[in-house]
């Protein structure tokens, strides 16, 4: 399929406000994260109403972060869906994906619990996953108090978030816990080789590229924790026992391959994997439910996904 027409439209009018703007490389940290901060603020689509939102801080190794807890209409005790926004590692925050957790929020009927979790390059790996597997443990422990079903904790992400799920979902299996009953990584970077077809064939022109790429790299990791499983989640040695997936896929992102290859490498280990290729899609359509179809659906099959699952562990 070719490009989809609001993809087109939406990469058009980024290279019309885009003219003159400096180059990747020229921006710093802070200055990527207000640009793409404005970018997405309103690409999600006007936020929906949930029964309560709460932010939360918790102790993380040598420090704090925040946690928002979004919480659906209904009764409960709910499922939990411990989600983990992209961005590279560097920027993304709770503001920028909180109508996208909105709406997930209600498609899923689950508490949504956003981490912020401290980004590069002021906190470089393994800091992310570290402060993602104890929000996890965090989760696991408290959720309870929130209405929330401790027996079902599923997590997932976007990209960089996608990331960070699945070398937590690793770390849970590692590490002895907790339990993780269902994983949804959304357009997910596996390896740093960044060696695919993919990224050959949609480098450039298709929102994220090869600059952008290795700029996030450098910001986030040294060469020698490129191969850390928890970096590299597709180098782990051994994937069986991991939670069933649903992974995301668009055709227009250098990532794609990442997760088809990491689809593979699960079912290999016996894991039960949905691979959902969204066709004329871009990066980050997942952000842009305000923009693009897309967007929505993948947002509605992620909530049908966990409210199946969560019936049938029942």
């Amino acid at each position: 399929m070719t490009l989809h027409p609001q993809a087109k439209m939406f990469l058009d009018q980024l290279a019309a406000v885009s003219k003159g703007a400096p180059a990747i490389d020229q921006l710093t940290a802070e200055q990527y994260r207000m640009i793409s901060a404005q970018m997405f603020s309103q690409t999600g689509g006007p936020p929906e109403e949930v029964a309560h939102v709460e932010n939360v801080m918790i102790l993380v190794d040598d420090g704090e972060i925040n946690v928002r807890i979004y919480t659906p209409e209904g009764e409960g005790p709910f499922p939990v869906f411990v989600y983990l926004h992209g961005g590279g590692w560097v920027i993304g925050d709770l503001d920028v994906v909180d109508s996208t957790v909105r709406a997930l929020t209600n498609a899923s009927e689950s508490i949504v619990v956003s981490i912020g979790y401290r980004r590069a390059p002021e906190f470089k790996f393994p800091t992310a996953p570290e402060d993602c597997y104890a929000a996890l443990k965090w989760v696991a422990e408290n959720i309870s108090r929130y209405n929330g079903d401790p027996s079902f904790i599923a997590i997932g992400g976007d990209s960089a978030g996608g990331n960070l799920s699945a070398a937590v979902t690793l770390m849970a299996k590692d590490r002895g816990g907790p339990s993780i009953a269902y994983q949804v990584l959304i357009y997910p970077a596996t390896n740093f080789a960044w060696n695919t077809p993919s990224m050959e064939e949609n480098g450039e022109g298709y929102l994220l590229d090869k600059a952008t790429i290795d700029w996030f790299t450098k910001h986030y990791l040294s060469e020698k924790d490129k191969t850390s499983p928890y970096a590299s989640p597709i180098l782990a040695k051994d994937l069986s026992g991991l939670p069933p997936a649903l992974i995301i896929t668009a055709q227009y992102d250098p990532l794609r391959d990442d997760g088809v290859l990491y689809a593979d490498r699960l079912r290999e280990a016996g894991v039960n994997v949905e691979l959902s290729n969204y066709e004329g899609m871009i990066h980050a359509f997942f952000w842009m439910a305000g923009v693009m179809d897309a967007g929505r659906e993948a947002i509605e099959q992620i909530g049908k996904a966990i409210q199946k699952n969560y019936t049938s562990e029942k």
